[in-house]
């Protein structure tokens, strides 16, 4: 992987991008190889421990995607396929199949495909040189949680989802960090921070809510939906340093949490999203996920 970089911002569709690229070859191999070792386990929230402390967070996140899919696509989830790009340790799949889709996804990690497969669920090893992983089969829904910041090439990414993966009209979810936003800007500044968040070979492309539309708009999807999610960049602004802290920064998780699980419990889920539709619209947020569909 290449050490020596700088950002870029895209010509067409303005998000920022690590120049040099490494190459999808490079790219599956640290995938394969490195990004749940021990090195990377601090720092990313992708390991099986997080995922299943946080289980009832995340799954409260996974209805509102599965609801928005129904609500675009016009259809009951119960029968549509799915295809997860990067599907990790299938927590999602497992999500998205319990609600009656039929599931498939893949990853470049042997010992996550080994897991997704031992939970019932169809997966297989492949990198991210090709989408077309099944062979020609399209899908009803394509996911790719935060997965579309570590490829070398989204936009070709998103043209062959939607020439050869994706059914005419079909939905496509992406999820993506919102980097580069003005809370995140502004408490980098306040604590003398560098960009933190620049992370290759990890990340190599950085997006807000408008570029991300920008992009899936140039490359053939209607974009349907807007989500940000809580806008964790607000405690450094508190005056709390959680970064390169993991205890503070996982009781500034904890509270975002405790913030969320409460409002939905109250029965206030549909003022939590319009919230982070709001954010979403002004480029805030830690998070920001796109529900689009397929243009024929």
């Amino acid at each position: 992987m290449t050490t020596k970089y700088a950002l870029e911002a895209h010509p067409d569709f303005g998000f920022k991008r690590v120049d040099p690229a490494p190459s999808e070859e490079e790219i599956t191999h640290f995938y394969a190889q490195e990004f749940y070792s021990q090195k990377y386990g601090a720092f990313n929230n992708s390991s099986l421990e997080v995922q299943e402390a946080d289980k009832a967070f995340h799954d409260a996140h996974r209805q509102d995607i599965c609801d928005s899919i129904e609500t675009v696509s016009g259809r009951r989830l119960s029968g549509q396929t799915l295809l997860d790009v990067g599907c990790g340790w299938g927590q999602a799949l497992e999500y998205f199949a319990s609600q009656g889709m039929t599931c498939r996804g893949f990853d470049p990690a042997p010992e996550a495909v080994d897991y997704v497969r031992s939970r019932g669920i169809e997966c297989v090893v492949a990198g991210m040189d090709s989408m077309d992983v099944f062979r020609g089969e399209r899908f009803d829904v394509v996911t790719l949680m935060n997965v579309l910041e570590h490829l070398s090439d989204p936009v070709r990414v998103m043209h062959e989802i939607r020439g050869k993966v994706l059914k005419p009209g079909g939905v496509l979810v992406v999820e993506v960090p919102n980097d580069f936003n003005d809370l995140q800007i502004a408490g980098q500044h306040l604590h003398q921070l560098p960009e933190w968040w620049v992370s290759p070979p990890a990340h190599l492309n950085y997006f807000s809510g408008e570029t991300l539309s920008r992009l899936l708009r140039g490359t053939g999807f209607d974009v349907k939906l807007l989500e940000a999610s809580f806008p964790l960049e607000m405690f450094l602004l508190f005056g709390e340093k959680y970064v390169g802290d993991p205890v503070l920064g996982r009781q500034c998780h904890e509270r975002r949490v405790a913030f969320e699980m409460n409002l939905r419990k109250l029965g206030f889920a549909r003022t939590l999203r319009s919230l982070y539709n709001a954010l979403a619209e002004r480029n805030l947020g830690r998070q920001v996920l796109a529900v689009a569909v397929s243009v024929n």
